[in-house]
């Protein structure tokens, strides 16, 4: 099995505030512990329900797109830009945000996203102009890429124990699902029942409940630093602005055609400031991502492969909700709880995962998920304009719901292989960005394919109704061979590992606070 670790002969530990005396007088470290945080689970609790609450807002606004629309006088273009601008800070910031976190310290990153996410969520509830949603929401993508990353990086740090972080990792990964999906349900209600506004307000309590409680259960941790190490300023310059080029591209190809200025030029920008980036970093004395992180070849190939996942998910999400509202007719409400059995299935397969990734391991599990969510993905490509919910959309949302749920917990595992305390804040913001990016390709290429599409057939004659459905046909297809396509990645070229991290006691020193 193959590992990389990061830490270099010249670092040597911070003194952390929790320091001891010893008896010449000298102050020492505290000496690291391997025993169990007795806080952990009621910390994981803490975690999870922050991360449900992030990654709800990714979704929640959609269903509410209409009536923010005719509140604040969006046009169409500028209506993208109240889910466009999220994506493109969490997509560019989310590497950084797990490097700083490693750097500066876990909690303190974290509980600095925790805070910016409360602001922007009361100045988009509060929003009386389009500026003002803009910029929540470009708040809330920014207070994603810090806490996220810096989250994971805490539990990938508490749950050493195999089994226990199997568990932990799989509840985890499920809520980027069940955020994703319940996400519809809980928007269709406050609209329909309340107000736009609450969709943002709703974060304000849990915000707050984590502000106070979540530093009585976690303790500080960070990355150990060489003396006289600072932050790589020129990395994190080329590394964040190459990556927030890439996901504009991906977002400007969702409205523009491929070969446009608008498209090519942010794409070709992102590109050479990443290969900047990966220059810069070699020559670097104290590079911000040590480029050896990425020889791993499992992190490797599930980071390559959550783009096919994400792109899959999100684009089927999408346009399966538009299917049911424009299609079958349904409304706000019906729409958004149509999905129920889809988190529903998410779960179930949640805690299969959970329970044969130790048994089959991360590779076996993450490769059948793959394939059998491709496989959902193809029975959904047989709607049809008279297609029932129970007949048409039921089968393949459940089929797809129950083994998405299950690659879950083996994928995050995957992505934390062989990964050092050092990186462990890092490792979830690769995995993050992977996601992120995947979400952007999926808008941007199937969605954008299935419209097209449809535009084609209707201007050749055929019923409208019936070339929209022949889109999402078609776009669903795609993702299903993308899924599979996954899935025989990883059994190819993923090693064959156990579900384990190292024991990060042996590599770091935390600072107690």
């Amino acid at each position: 099995m193959s590992t990389v670790n990061s830490r270099r002969p010249a670092e040597s530990a911070e003194v952390s505030p929790a320091e001891s005396r010893k008896g010449d007088g000298q102050v020492q470290p505290d000496s690291p512990t391997s025993e169990l945080d007795p806080r952990r689970w009621r910390a994981l609790a803490l975690l999870c329900g922050l991360q449900f609450m992030i990654l709800l807002d990714i979704t929640v606004v959609n269903v509410a797109l209409p009536r923010i629309q005719d509140s604040l006088g969006f046009s169409e273009a500028g209506l993208t830009w109240v889910v466009n601008g999220y994506v493109l800070m969490a997509g560019g910031l989310l590497m950084l945000g797990g490097r700083l976190a490693d750097f500066y310290g876990r909690r303190r990153l974290l509980l600095t996203g925790v805070a910016i996410f409360l602001v922007s969520s009361v100045i988009c509830g509060a929003a009386v102009n389009q500026p003002m949603m803009i910029i929540g929401r470009l708040g809330q993508g920014v207070a994603e890429a810090i806490a996220a990353p810096a989250s994971l990086g805490l539990i990938a740090l508490m749950f050493t124990d195999p089994k226990e972080r199997t568990k932990a990792l799989g509840l985890w990964g499920g809520l980027v699902a069940l955020g994703g999906t319940l996400g519809y349900v809980i928007s269709g209600l406050l609209t329909d029942l309340a107000s736009w506004r609450w969709i943002f307000y709703v974060n304000v309590p849990v915000a707050v409940l984590v502000l106070l409680i979540l530093p009585r259960l976690v303790s500080e941790s960070r990355m150990v630093r060489a003396k006289g190490q600072s932050l790589d300023v020129v990395g994190a310059t080329t590394l964040t602005t190459g990556l927030v080029a890439i996901v504009f591209g991906l977002l400007q190809a969702a409205e523009h055609p491929w070969g446009t200025a608008r498209v090519i030029l942010p794409l070709l920008a992102g590109v050479a400031l990443l290969l900047t980036c990966v220059i810069v970093e070699r020559r670097a004395a104290h590079p911000l991502i040590p480029l050896e992180f990425f020889a791993n070849r499992t992190r490797s190939v599930i980071n390559v492969t959550s783009l096919f996942y994400m792109a899959a998910f999100i684009s089927y999400t999408f346009m399966l909700t538009l299917f049911a509202q424009h299609i079958l007719g349904f409304s706000p409400l019906q729409g958004g709880l149509a999905w129920l059995p889809l988190g529903f299935s998410i779960g179930a397969g949640i805690g299969l995962g959970t329970a044969l990734t130790p048994k089959l391991g991360v590779k076996l599990v993450a490769a059948i998920g793959f394939i059998g969510a491709g496989v959902g993905l193809f029975l959904t490509s047989f709607i049809s304009v008279d297609s029932s919910y129970v007949g048409g959309m039921l089968p393949g949302m459940i089929v797809f719901g129950v083994f998405a749920g299950a690659t879950m917990p083996a994928a995050t595992n995957a992505a934390l292989h062989g990964v050092t305390a050092q990186d462990s804040s890092l490792a979830s913001g690769v995995q993050s960005t992977a996601q992120q990016v995947g979400s952007a390709l999926g808008l941007a290429v199937l969605v954008t394919l299935a419209m097209r599409h449809a535009t084609g057939e209707i201007m050749s004659g055929t019923e409208p109704n019936l070339a929209v459905t022949s889109g999402y046909v078609l776009a669903f297809q795609i993702g299903a061979g993308l899924m599979v396509l996954g899935g025989v990645l990883i059994l190819t070229l993923m090693e064959k590992v156990s579900a384990e991290l190292r024991d990060p006691t042996a590599e770091m020193v935390e600072a107690t606070r």
